[in-house]
């Protein structure tokens, strides 16, 4: 998975495309990241006490018997109530245990987590991380992408540099170019993935528990990292249910599943790290992608399972063994796993998924305004009246910020009571809101602050132009950065 910039201070861009060889490495966690990882211990089984080698007890005098019976009765009730508390207590941190950490749980037993939700447990003793591998594992799937390569090599086999390697003339045989992971969202074989994962590839192969399909792209939306494949002639396959992304905790438990380094079916646990992690990727991060077109993403799940190369496109899943995200991106040295991992949330990714599988090109929420970064150079030198926050260098017609009555030179320093310091976090904060939602914009305009709501509209028209026109230079420039935003 090409797992993939701005979070805290990392040398180079954020994330590295993370899903797509040599075998893994398993690289240990540092003690001062994760808690130590316990075997599940079971209880021994068949062992009884022993009774061998006792003398036989002497007889008891008459007249003792009496209040030696009245001694043992009381010893026993006694006895029987602590063992009674004893048990009750145990069985309630036995409960939360197994629930927030995967300890052994008891046949038919009911495993918590931190939503108050279960999942039950039939047949013999299993673990949490035990019990969502066997619900989820059927759902996710290894993805072989295959293109015609030019001669002197493969390319990366495991999606490095955004997806399907070096692309050669016509006429050439097909090869294996990368591999990636994706998750069954219909019985009858749609499968959602990363754009980064399948982009280049003229043929797929999607495998699910062990059946390999062919595939075809049905479309993807680049500027989000998405893509739908569809497997050919499946049936009766297992859709992954879906949960919430927007009611994640953090420190909630989380699963992710994949094909790391091609190693399909495997797993790893972790917790949320972080949520809202936002990131937008330009084409010179983005080697392959088509036509240089920035990737957004919005709002990410940060995570310390691990997520290599392979995995992206794969599955990240809570306690219910519920999709909460597709694993796309991590921030890493060497390219590997480093204990920060990001996945796509759920909620925006399946959106697109269904308006792609609905044969509709893929939208999202716009504001209508072209934009540059300010900064205290920039500020100084045009005399503005704030100096960090969006400018406003164009207004689109018949766009929610143009009814809003936004004009070109304000300065937008906050969306819904959050400060704006630059273009990118504008960008960022539309691309995280649905076509249709009303947000509330804080602008300098004049050296005046002012709120205004906003009705944001959605960016099929831009999205068709720009298709129409990939290359077009920009039209404003201020000296500190060309204008390549739009919101």
């Amino acid at each position: 998975m090409t797992e993939n910039n701005s979070m805290p201070p990392v040398p180079g861009p954020m994330g590295q495309p993370g899903a797509e060889g040599q075998p893994a490495q398993t690289t240990p966690m540092p003690a001062a990241q994760t808690a130590p990882v316990h075997e599940p211990q079971h209880a021994a089984a068949g062992v009884p006490y022993a009774t061998a080698g006792h003398a036989p007890m002497p007889p008891v005098p008459e007249q003792k018997r009496s209040s030696g019976a009245k001694t043992f009765l009381v010893a026993f009730a006694g006895a029987l109530v602590a063992c009674v508390l004893a048990f009750g207590v145990m069985g309630a941190v036995n409960a939360v245990t197994n629930g927030a950490s995967g300890g052994t749980v008891e046949p038919s037993a009911t495993v918590n987590n931190q939503q108050g939700t279960s999942i039950t447990v039939n047949g013999e003793d299993a673990t949490l991380p035990e019990v969502v591998s066997a619900k989820c594992l059927p759902s996710v799937a290894a993805i072989d992408v295959y293109a015609r390569q030019t001669a002197g090599g493969y390319g990366n086999r495991y999606g490095y540099g955004w997806g399907g390697g070096q692309q050669g003339q016509q006429g050439g045989e097909l090869a294996a170019t990368s591999l990636g992971s994706g998750v069954v969202l219909t019985e009858d074989g749609y499968i959602i993935t990363n754009n980064h994962v399948v982009e280049g590839g003229e043929a797929y192969e999607v495998t699910v528990e062990g059946t390999t399909y062919e595939a075809e792209l049905v479309g993807a939306d680049p500027s989000s990292d998405v893509a739908v494949l569809k497997c050919k002639d499946a049936s009766g396959l297992t859709p992954m249910e879906l949960g919430d992304s927007d009611d994640l905790v953090i420190g909630e438990w989380v699963m992710t599943l994949g094909s790391p380094f091609g190693l399909e079916q495997s797993v790893a646990t972790g917790i949320v790290s972080a949520t809202s992690r936002s990131q937008i990727m330009d084409s010179s991060e983005q080697q392959g992608m088509a036509g240089g077109q920035s990737t957004i993403y919005p709002n990410m799940i940060q995570t310390d399972a691990a997520i290599n190369p392979g995995n992206s496109g794969g599955a990240m899943v809570d306690a219910e063994g519920k999709l909460i995200g597709i694993n796309t991106l991590i921030t890493s040295y060497s390219g590997n796993y480093s204990g920060v991992g990001f996945a796509i949330p759920v909620n925006y990714a399946v959106n697109l998924a269904n308006q792609i599988i609905d044969g509709q090109a893929p939208t999202h929420a716009q504001l209508g305004v072209s934009l540059v970064n300010v900064t205290p150079q920039m500020a100084q030198r045009y005399g503005l009246t704030a100096d960090e926050g969006a400018y406003i260098a164009a207004v689109s017609p018949d766009s929610g910020a143009a009814a809003a009555g936004l004009q070109e030179g304000d300065i937008v320093t906050g969306f819904d009571g959050k400060a704006v310091e630059s273009a990118s976090d504008l960008m960022l904060d539309v691309r995280g809101k649905q076509p249709g939602d009303t947000v509330t914009l804080t602008i300098d305009r004049d050296g005046q602050s002012q709120d205004v709501q906003v009705v944001l509209g959605d960016d099929a028209a831009s999205q068709q132009q720009q298709q129409q026109m990939p290359s077009r230079q920009q039209r404003y420039s201020y000296g500190y950065g060309q204008l390549d935003n739009a919101a």
